[in-house]
């Protein structure tokens, strides 16, 4: 029988503390754990916070269909942190949001801010744009438009795609997510239910967004 969170052996649960620094993700027992009369009753999680393998199975489809989860998007940014190079997930969300943009006046600064730090010379978050893309991207910030960094943001999205996104999959990042429900953890300290959920800390998810 599970003892309370704090009880369990290191096999069986990592301490939030160590996966702040490698995961930003901790994975929890499931609500068919029983925690001691201590606590009262089981810990109740909504199905908002549940995280299931099929999900996480799906992220190593596509770089697509990770970063369009809000929770892959959480371990891929944490991942690419721990690189030093969230420039480029960065950049992208940043396009995203600039998209979404809908009144006409806003489009200049806003095209403006993400020139300035992404694109520019002195960016402070450069990313890693050919000299032809860069110069093409220089002369819509004549006249911004809602597309002006599409083609920036597609060679940025391939970069990842190529690069980045595999390492990511073979990182602690993924793998410890993907790995079997009550890997290491004996049938005598916990017990799975059948739907195989992992259930995502919503203070860590928090801190990787």
């Amino acid at each position: 029988m599970c003892k309370g969170l704090a009880a369990l052996p290191a096999t069986c649960l990592k301490s939030a503390k160590d996966m702040k620094h490698r995961l930003g993700f901790l994975l929890q027992k499931s609500d068919s754990c029983d925690y001691s009369s201590s606590q009262g009753k089981k810990e109740k999680l909504s199905s908002s916070q549940r995280l299931s393998q099929e999900e996480v199975r799906k992220w190593a489809e596509s770089l697509e269909n990770l970063i369009h989860h809000d929770r892959g998007l959480a371990a891929f940014r944490a991942f690419l942190k721990s690189e030093y190079s969230e420039e480029n997930i960065e950049f992208w969300v940043s396009c995203e949001e600039y998209k979404k943009t809908k009144s006409p006046a806003k489009l200049s600064p806003k095209a403006r801010k993400i020139y300035d730090e992404f694109i520019s010379v002195q960016a402070t978050k450069e990313v890693n744009l050919d000299s032809c893309t860069r110069e093409k991207t220089s002369h819509n910030m004549l006249e911004p438009t809602l597309s002006c960094f599409d083609e920036a943001q597609r060679k940025i999205f391939t970069l990842m795609e190529k690069d980045s996104y595999r390492r990511f999959l073979k990182s602690p990042y993924y793998l410890d997510l993907i790995s079997p429900p009550g890997a290491g953890c004996g049938p005598e300290n916990c017990k799975r239910n059948h739907t195989h959920s992992l259930d995502c800390n919503s203070n860590i998810i928090s801190q990787c967004a």
